[in-house]
């Protein structure tokens, strides 16, 4: 019974903590972000450079590094990679895009880079940029089949989109969004009223009162599909803590085995990680006797994946693509650890 309780509690104290640190400065300007692309980016300018006719090279090069700018965790990213698949973006750069945002966000590579060490925040960029790629392209070239018949519908849409804004007020909106979302997450609140004033402005200037309630009403199916998914997984993510104390996992992963580095990508995979926070949780397991190589592993597993992120993940796009996503990072996380591990020795 003390073990049910203490359980539960695990998971509400997880569910309180994330409700209280990240919902409002991370997920809600994210839900805001991901209703304006679904409902006023050009379908034609999303398969321009994310359809599966668009240029392979600069598709999966602007996906892998899309997430540089962006301050966001695994659960953050997870409307805004569904805005750009639902508009219409091919599965392989959208999951560029899904694992590039969470893992290779310049405030987390700097920061892995000065308290975990120059190599580990190498290593980190290096792997984020080529799993993105990777696995972006081998989940295209799985699902082609499946994802060309909904791409063709989309294409025949392309010349009749009243929706679409122009270019120039589509980069001013959502760049303003993306700064609140940004500046919002590092609680710099006098830059984020600043870009929250411009995103008033171009909706008095340029918007509908039609097409301010037509975003507003996409940012709330997004709710509706992402949040009671997302709680969900938060939930029993925070069970896990009192099922995997993080002293027993770091006594797993003290070499540079297959085994340890498996380990270190699975648990990261089921962990939930908020933004920076994998950095001192990996620093404390690498205290506690932690090998570089599963150290590494955790590291692009664990912000890229969570249990919540797949819970919702499952939502937007099936349980079937969801497995083989997670599946593909946690085996390239392990092999990637046990290769960086064995060059660091």
């Amino acid at each position: 019974m003390d073990f049910l309780i203490n359980l539960l509690q695990g998971g509400w104290n997880g569910l309180v903590e994330y409700l209280s640190a990240h919902v409002i400065t991370c997920l809600v300007p994210a839900l805001f972000i991901a209703g304006a692309i679904s409902t006023f980016v050009s379908q034609a300018a999303v398969l321009k450079y994310f359809g599966p006719q668009a240029n392979k090279a600069a598709s999966y090069s602007v996906a892998s590094v899309s997430g540089a700018i962006l301050a966001v965790c695994s659960c953050t990213v997870l409307p805004l990679f569904a805005g750009i698949y639902k508009r219409g973006a091919g599965l392989g750069p959208a999951i560029a895009f899904l694992f590039s945002g969470p893992a290779i966000n310049i405030l987390a590579i700097t920061y892995s880079a000065r308290l975990l060490g120059f190599d580990i925040g190498l290593g980190r960029v290096i792997g984020a940029i080529v799993f993105s790629i990777v696995i972006g392209l081998i989940m295209a070239i799985i699902y082609r089949k499946e994802k060309s018949k909904g791409d063709a519908g989309a294409f025949a849409m392309l010349e009749d989109d009243p929706t679409a804004k122009s270019i120039w007020i589509q980069i001013a909106f959502i760049g303003s969004l993306v700064g609140v979302l940004i500046f919002a997450a590092s609680q710099n609140w006098i830059v984020t009223g600043i870009f929250m004033a411009s995103v008033i402005i171009i909706l008095l200037r340029w918007f509908s009162k039609a097409e301010i309630m037509a975003w507003l009403k996409e940012t709330l199916n997004f709710t509706r599909l992402i949040l009671p998914w997302l709680l969900l997984g938060v939930f029993a993510a925070g069970m896990l803590t009192v099922v995997i104390p993080p002293d027993v996992v770091a006594t797993w992963v003290g070499g540079n085995s297959i085994s340890a580095n498996f380990i270190g990508s699975f648990s990261g995979a089921l962990m939930y990680f908020a933004t920076l926070t994998e950095v001192p949780i990996v620093k404390a397991f690498m205290d506690l006797g932690m090998g570089k190589g599963p150290a590494l592993a955790l590291l692009l597993a664990g912000p890229s994946l969570s249990l919540p992120a797949m819970f919702t993940l499952a939502k937007i796009m099936g349980f079937k693509k969801m497995f083989t996503y997670v599946g593909m990072v946690v085996v390239m996380a392990t092999v990637t650890g046990s290769i960086f591990g064995l060059i660091t020795q």
